[in-house]
C-alpha cells in the first residue's frame, strides 16, 4: 500500500517516511501504473481484489477506503476486456440475486449518452430523453433563447409525457430544482386541447410553436420543460432533472436491471480554472487510432479507448486500452502540461520500461462496495462496509482521525502550524 505520489485525479493521502526526512509515500488511489508495469515485464494475466484510497469529497457512492475488482490483460482490445467483464457481471447478479442480464450488454457513445440523457452514466430504466429544441428557437422571437444560441448554447428539453396537468406549485418547484443544480432558469410549457400555454408562447409565432411540438414529440395533456445555456450546463441540468422527474412521476419499475457499455469517452476535458486540458479518466488511457491526426491540431476532440459499465445509471466499473508506446504517452503528458522534467520525476519508472516494447494491454476495474451495495438494494455504500467513515471522513468508533504526540512527528521532522 506505500507507493510514489502520483497525480491521477483526486488527492492522495500521503505517509510521511521516518527514514527519508522529508520525503512521503502515498497510499494508492488505484494499481493502475503498477498492473501496466506487470504486463509489460511479460505478466500476462492479472487479477486482484485490491483496496484504494482518494482523499476526496464524499457522497453516497464514495468513501475515502473502497475495494476494486482489479483486471489487466496483454494483448487485447476494447472487446476482449468487455465480454470478461460482461461475463463476470453476469455470473455474480445470477449467482447472488437470481438476475438475468442481457447477452451482449447494450452500448452507447458518450457523445449519443449526453446527447440523449445529459449523463455519461445514463438510467436507461425510462425515457424522458433530452430533445434538441434550437430549430424551434431559432425562428421564435423569444430573445433569450435567440442570446443563447448566438454565444454558442444550447437548447434542450424535456417532455414530462401527461403531465401539463401538474399544479404550478409542482411546476415552480422544478424551476427551483434545476437552479439549484446552476440553471439561470427553466422554462415550461403546457400543451393542452387549445394548444400551448405559457406566458412564453407568445413570443413563439404559430409556425415556431409547431415546430416546437415536432421537436419534443408533444401532444396534448404534455409538460415541456427547456433550458438554455453552455452545453455542458444544459446537460448538467436537464440530466439531473429527468432523475428527479422518474422519482416524481414513479417512472422507475421495480427490479429492473438495466446495463450498458458507455465509450469513446473523450480523452481530455478543459479545466477552465487551471487554462488547461486534463484526463478524463487517467494520463494512460490510448486515443482512439482514428483520431490520432487531432493530437495537434484540436486535442479537445480526441476520442479515448475508454469504457464504463452502467448499471441502472451507476457507474459500477471503468477501464480502458492503455498507452504501450513511449513517444504516444510523452506526447499525453505534454498535452496535459506535464514537461519532460516533471514527467521524468513522476512517471520516469513507467516511461522506462515502455522503452523494452511493452505489448498491447487494457484492463477494468470494478467498484466493489458500489456494486454490493446495488445488488442489496442500499443507496449509500457505508450500508455494504464493515467500519465505514461519515461523509466528513470520519470514523465515529475508534474516532479517527486523531492527533498523535510530539515525539512522533519531531520522529518524521513535522512541525504542525
Amino acid at each position: 500500500f506505500l507507493i510514489r505520489s502520483t497525480p491521477e485525479g483526486a488527492r492522495d493521502y500521503l505517509v510521511p517516511s521516518r527514514v527519508h526526512e522529508g520525503r512521503f509515500f502515498a497510499l494508492p488511489q488505484s494499481p493502475q501504473t503498477y498492473k501496466q508495469l506487470l504486463m509489460m515485464a511479460g505478466l500476462d494475466r492479472y487479477f486482484q481484489i485490491v483496496k484504494c484510497f482518494r482523499d476526496e469529497d464524499l457522497r453516497a457512492d464514495r468513501q475515502p477506503e473502497f475495494t476494486q475488482i482489479d483486471i489487466e490483460m496483454s494483448f487485447v482490445a476494447e472487446d476482449d476486456v468487455m465480454a470478461l467483464a460482461e461475463s463476470l457481471t453476469r455470473h455474480i447478479c445470477s449467482e447472488v440475486s437470481d438476475l438475468a442480464l442481457p447477452d451482449p450488454f447494450p452500448r452507447m457513445t458518450y457523445a449519443e449518452a449526453m446527447q440523449r440523457f445529459g449523463s455519461d452514466k445514463p438510467d436507461t430504466r425510462f425515457g424522458l430523453e433530452l430533445h434538441d429544441a434550437e430549430e424551434a428557437a431559432l425562428v421564435s422571437d423569444y430573445k433569450i433563447f435567440k442570446s443563447v444560441l448566438d454565444n454558442g448554447g444550447q437548447i434542450k428539453g424535456i417532455n414530462a409525457k401527461g403531465c401539463s396537468g401538474l399544479p404550478r406549485s409542482r411546476v415552480d418547484a422544478l424551476v427551483a430544482f434545476a437552479q439549484e443544480h446552476g440553471a439561470k432558469g427553466l422554462s415550461w410549457i403546457k400543451h393542452t386541447e387549445k394548444g400551448l400555454e405559457s406566458s412564453i408562447v407568445k413570443f413563439f409565432p404559430p409556425a415556431s410553436q409547431q415546430l416546437l411540438i415536432k421537436c419534443l414529440a408533444s401532444e396534448p395533456g404534455d409538460l415541456l420543460l427547456l433550458s438554455a445555456d453552455t452545453p455542458d450546463m444544459v446537460a448538467k441540468v436537464l440530466g439531473a432533472l429527468r432523475l428527479e422527474l422518474a422519482r416524481q412521476l414513479d417512472l422507475i419499475k421495480p427490479n429492473t436491471w438495466n446495463p450498458l457499455w458507455v465509450t469513446q469517452f473523450p480523452l481530455l476535458e478543459r479545466d477552465e480554472d487551471a487554462g488547461r486540458f486534463v484526463a478524463k479518466h487517467h494520463p494512460f488511457t490510448s486515443p482512439m487510432d482514428d483520431d490520432l491526426p487531432l493530437m495537434d491540431s484540436d486535442p479537445g476532440q480526441v476520442r479515448a479507448r475508454a469504457y464504463d459499465l452502467v448499471l441502472n445509471g451507476n457507474e459500477v466499473a471503468g477501464g480502458s486500452i492503455r498507452i504501450f508506446q513511449q513517444q504516444m504517452q510523452e506526447k499525453v503528458f505534454r498535452l496535459l502540461a506535464i514537461d519532460e522534467e516533471e514527467a521524468q520525476a513522476k512517471f520516469g519508472f513507467l516511461l522506462d520500461a515502455l522503452t523494452f516494447g511493452a505489448p498491447p494491454h487494457g484492463g477494468i476495474a470494478f467498484g466493489f462496495d458500489r456494486l454490493v451495495a446495488l445488488l442489496a438494494g442500499q443507496a449509500n455504500i457505508r450500508e455494504v462496509i464493515a467500519f465505514p467513515k461519515t461523509n466528513k471522513a470520519v470514523g465515529l468508533m475508534e474516532d479517527a482521525p486523531g492527533g498523535v504526540d510530539e515525539t512522533q512527528l519531531r520522529e518524521l521532522g513535522i512541525r504542525l502550524r
